[in-house]
């Protein structure tokens, strides 16, 4: 089962695997990106639910959850 604080570590491992941000940790894709994917829709899967968790940081402005786990 994977739990809430596995999903935010794995947005600190896991890499944008396409596009203008490839190789980029999701944790630090820029806000407009991820407001892109959250008008445009976001990817199935793993990646999208990791786009959309770290959309809803961004917007919310708690970006700063993640310093701990880095």
């Amino acid at each position: 089962m994977v739990t809430d604080s596995d999903k935010l570590v794995r947005l600190l491992s896991y890499k944008m695997p396409f596009g203008k941000y490839q190789n980029r940790l999701i944790a630090d894709l820029p806000g407009h990106y991820l407001a892109w994917f959250a008008r445009e829709g976001f990817p199935k899967g793993e990646l999208g639910g990791l786009l959309a968790l770290m959309y809803e940081l961004d917007h919310n402005n708690l970006r700063s959850l993640l310093d701990p786990l880095r």
